[in-house]
């Protein structure tokens, strides 16, 4: 479904990003991935050979979407997608519950999740309109911008982070939809990547989990799970499709969830 697609993955080294980096190259994409961490990156260069590039760079640095974009272009040719991925808890900054969250946890909750993305987006956009041949972004949202759980993910910043990531890309989709640029949203529930390990170590919040995310037996998310619609959303098969949030959340929207009581 990619073959012939240069797709840049935007923190794509780890959990979600490099499941689908890899079931992009599966589907005869060449990929440019960043991320953050050198012992992935290498890992991931390794992993992908030639049919991928891969960059040690901040997401929330200015230009380090147009540096992966540049290496695209130089390798492969026009850049047809980006997925941006790269986001997290601001648990460690300060996020939380709002009586206790600090100016700093939530202002470095929204550069991680929001104006990253707004960075690696605009510098998207830009090289689609100079190519002039239209494009695909993919953003990655989660269930909690929408669909709150506060017994057991408290954490005001982020929610308000990925609630803003629907609104910015209904936005931009709107206004770019004109020029064949595509923009759409993934919203996982709780899946099992780094950044979730406080709560897949948590037997209480796993057992809320199985009622929560009642699909497939019960169970906490796999990055795979979301390759299928990240496939999709980047491929000429969603040439119709833009402004919409695709929810792979095990039925988390659609599920009360039973919460232990004391």
């Amino acid at each position: 479904m990619l073959e012939g697609k240069n797709i840049l993955i935007i923190g794509g080294t780890s959990g979600m990003g490099w499941s689908a980096a890899a079931a992009f190259v599966a589907q005869g994409a060449k990929v440019v991935v960043t991320g953050i961490e050198e012992e992935s990156c290498e890992r991931a260069g390794i992993a992908l050979g030639e049919n991928g590039k891969v960059l040690l760079r901040d997401a929330r640095e200015e230009g380090a979407a147009e540096a992966a974009i540049e290496v695209c272009r130089k390798q492969w040719g026009d850049l047809h997608g980006l997925f941006h991925v790269a986001g997290g808890s601001g648990r460690k900054y300060g996020d939380g519950p709002l009586h206790e969250m600090t100016l700093s946890g939530w202002n470095a909750t929204f550069e991680l999740n929001l104006s990253a993305m707004m960075l690696s987006n605009r510098a998207a956009v830009r090289t689609f309109l100079e190519q002039g041949g239209g494009g695909a972004i993919l953003n990655m949202g989660s269930v909690l911008g929408e669909s709150p759980s506060p017994a057991y993910f408290t954490t005001h910043a982020y929610a308000a982070a990925k609630s803003s990531v629907i609104g910015f890309t209904r936005s931009i989709a709107a206004y770019y939809a004109r020029h064949n640029i595509r923009v759409n949203v993934i919203a996982p529930a709780l899946t099992e990547t780094p950044m979730a390990r406080r709560a897949a170590e948590n037997e209480e919040i796993m057992a809320f989990i199985r009622t929560k995310q009642p699909l497939d037996g019960g169970r906490i998310g796999q990055p795979q799970d979301t390759n299928a619609a990240a496939v999709l959303l980047l491929s000429d098969q969603a040439a119709f499709i833009t402004g919409q949030v695709l929810r792979v959340d095990g039925g988390w929207t659609i599920s009360e969830g039973q919460i232990p009581q004391p």
